[in-house]
């Protein structure tokens, strides 16, 4: 048989705690300690136990997770010798990192490993509190916020809060959850007899609190218990969470490099690709490609995060505001009477908002379209823009006359205009022809791309007939390829 680790846990820190299982194993001989910096470790010297610690790699390491993994890798190497007793702080399966590493490289070498249970800091945390945690509790590394995430809807328990420095930036993540005077309590030597000290104040104060040490941790109620009414965890959670991690230190190396500017172009991707699964009605894939569509705001959001502007939780706030705002018929006291009636109270409030101004000029009614839009839709905003100031035709009549004008200049600028005069006439046709779409109340955009995929069908149709009758359409006449698309036509109306 190989050489055996036996790993103990040294409970939270009164020598009172240990089991006797724990107490008669540390004095097998080769005892390693992960730290010295604990309460029991002065009751083991006075039982004349000798033992070495790894102390030193904390002083040598770059970060704790190198430490971890240091000595996990040492303890390994050193049970392929001998027999080993390595002992760790608290419960060795409760937030102890160690432990895990070690487990996982000992069933690669087929090392066997015996664990002494302890009990953990939580036991001694929950009892200082007086508080059960069968309503939930959710653990996490104060080091680690930027990959490990409160749960605003448990109890949630913040490890490694060893210096007020380090409570400085768990105060900073932990804002981003909970509101600056949610109450939290700093736990430092929960169960050690003389050494507990408890204190609780609001989240703002966090990194005020002096005395902290290796023994601290923070404990937070969730939102519903100090009386909000939205204490549910974000539904976003999980996928900001993805996004923090392809973004993070060791995260994907394309999406690090990403910037606002080069994502540009896969927002716009990802909306005419949600609008053609909306056309198609093909419900599986508008789902897919709104999520996709949500990856790229989540995307954005996170850049604006890393760069201290934003945050998704303040995109989302932002919008819910707006909408309660913009819709005082439903959430205040104004009355209308149909949609028309809301169209114009969302227009009104919509400029009291902007209340922009250049230079004490107010800003123009079509400043606020944007001119990366496709032409059509935004021509069609144009019009609208302009015609909720009364600049519009009384009817569509009116527009379709303008629609025949503007056919007739083209018919002449063929004839006898140069390129760019038909490229003119071409463009104020087509401009008419969305004015006339928008008084008739029906979407330009929506109609083009309908009598696209129209023309697409029926093209395919002449495609299916050319392969069946073993010919290219390079063949085929064109009068052939016209009985064929009209045959496609009276196809598609039975």
């Amino acid at each position: 048989m190989g050489n055996v680790i036996t790993i103990i846990g040294l409970g939270p820190g009164d020598p009172g705690l240990l089991s006797l299982a724990a107490a008669e194993a540390l004095g097998q001989g080769n005892l390693w300690l992960r730290t010295e910096v604990h309460p029991v470790v002065d009751w083991i010297r006075e039982k004349g136990i000798c033992f070495q610690t790894f102390d030193h790699v904390y002083r040598e390491a770059e970060d704790f997770q190198q430490v971890y993994r240091i000595i996990a890798d040492q303890v390994i190497t050193l049970a392929r010798e001998k027999d080993i007793v390595y002992a760790v702080p608290g419960h060795p399966l409760v937030a102890e990192e160690s432990v895990e590493l070690m487990l996982e490289s000992a069933a690669g070498e087929g090392t066997e490993v015996r664990i002494i249970p302890g009990m953990s800091f939580l036991d001694s945390l929950l009892a200082a509190m007086q508080i059960s945690p069968s309503t939930g509790l959710h653990v996490v590394d104060g080091l680690r916020l930027d990959r490990q995430f409160p749960d605003t809807t448990a109890s949630t328990v913040v490890t490694q809060a060893y210096s007020r420095l380090v409570l400085s930036e768990i105060k900073l993540s932990l804002m981003e959850y909970y509101p600056d005077h949610h109450p939290v309590t700093v736990v430092t030597a929960a169960g050690v007899p003389g050494q507990e000290n408890v204190r609780r104040c609001p989240l703002y104060e966090l990194d005020r609190v002096a005395g902290v040490n290796h023994l601290t941790s923070i404990f937070i109620p969730p939102l519903e218990a100090s009386g909000r009414s939205t204490g549910c965890r974000f539904p976003l959670d999980p996928l900001v969470e993805v996004m923090a991690r392809l973004r993070g230190r060791g995260g994907c190396p394309w999406d690090r490099e990403q910037d606002h500017s080069t994502l540009r172009q896969y927002l716009l991707e990802e909306a005419y690709e949600t609008v053609d699964a909306i056309d198609r009605q093909d419900m599986y894939n508008i789902c897919e490609e709104l999520g996709d569509l949500l990856l790229q705001i989540v995307f954005h959001a996170r850049i604006a995060s890393e760069d201290g502007n934003f945050d998704i939780n303040e995109v989302v706030a932002k919008i819910t505001e707006k909408m309660i705002r913009r819709h005082p018929h439903v959430f205040g006291d104004v009355k209308v009477e149909n949609s028309d009636d809301v169209l114009v109270n969302w227009a009104a409030i919509k400029e009291r908002e902007k209340g922009v101004r250049k230079e004490g000029i107010l800003e123009g009614i079509l400043d606020g379209i944007p001119e990366f839009l496709p032409s059509l839709m935004r021509a069609q905003k144009i019009q609208a823009a302009a015609a909720k100031v009364g600049f519009d035709w009384p009817g569509y009549e009116g527009a379709l006359e303008k629609l025949y004008e503007e056919l007739t200049e083209m018919i002449e600028a063929i004839k006898s205009g140069s390129g760019v005069q038909k490229e003119d006439e071409m463009g104020d046709v087509l401009f008419s022809a969305v004015n006339l779409s928008r008084l008739l109340k029906i979407d330009a955009e929506v109609a083009l791309s309908g009598a696209v995929n129209k023309f697409r069908q029926r093209f395919g149709h002449i495609e299916e007939k050319a392969t069946k009758a073993g010919r290219g359409l390079d063949k085929c006449t064109l009068q052939q390829m016209d009985l064929w698309w009209e045959e496609s036509k009276k196809a598609k109306k039975v």
